[in-house]
C-alpha cells in the first residue's frame, strides 16, 4: 500500500525539487507576520493603559488621546442606554404594580359592601347569615338590638 508522504517523496526525486521545505518557508513567513501583529497589538494595549508612552511622538500622542476620547464615548453612550432601558423596565413595572394596587383596591371596596364575602349589614332581619371569607364557609350570627321598651305613661296630674 503506497502513502501520500509516500507518493510526495517520488515526485521529488524524480523533479530534484523539495516541495516541503517551500510550504515550510510559507509557514514560517506567516508566523514570523502573525508574531509581528501580536506585538503591534500588545504595545497598542499597553499605549492605551498609559504605559509605554515615552517613545511616542506628540502626533502620536494627540491621535492615541482622540482614539481614548471617542472610546470613552462610546462606553458612556452604552452605559447611558442600558441605565435608560433599566429604568423604563422599573417604571413599567411599578406601573403595573400601582395598577394592581388599584385594583385590589377596588375589589376589597366591592366586597365590603358585598353580603357574600361576609360583611352583612343585619338591620335586625337576619337572626343568622352565612358568608364565604377567604374561600371558607363561615356562618355568622347576628342578633338584632333589643326592641326598646316604651317609655312608661305619665302619672296622671294631682289635682
Amino acid at each position: 500500500m503506497t502513502r501520500t508522504k509516500k507518493i510526495y517523496d517520488q515526485y521529488q526525486k524524480a523533479l530534484g525539487t523539495d516541495l516541503w521545505s517551500a510550504q515550510y518557508e510559507k509557514m514560517q513567513e506567516q508566523l514570523r507576520k502573525l508574531k509581528d501583529i501580536n506585538h503591534m497589538l500588545k504595545k497598542e494595549i499597553r499605549q492605551r493603559i498609559g504605559e509605554d508612552l515615552n517613545e511616542l511622538s506628540i502626533d502620536h500622542l494627540r491621535d492615541l488621546e482622540q482614539n481614548m476620547s471617542e472610546a470613552l464615548n462610546g462606553v458612556r453612550g452604552r452605559k447611558y442606554h442600558v441605565i435608560k432601558t433599566q429604568i423604563d423596565i422599573y417604571k413599567k413595572k411599578v406601573r403595573s404594580l400601582e395598577e394592581r394596587h388599584r385594583n385590589l383596591w377596588m375589589e376589597y371596596e366591592a366586597r365590603l359592601e358585598d353580603p357574600q364575602y361576609g360583611l352583612v349589614d343585619s338591620e335586625g332581619d337576619y337572626e343568622s347569615a352565612a358568608a364565604l371569607v377567604n374561600g371558607v364557609s363561615n356562618l355568622y350570627i347576628c342578633i338584632p338590638p333589643a326592641p326598646r321598651a316604651a317609655p312608661p305613661p305619665a302619672p296622671p296630674p294631682a289635682s
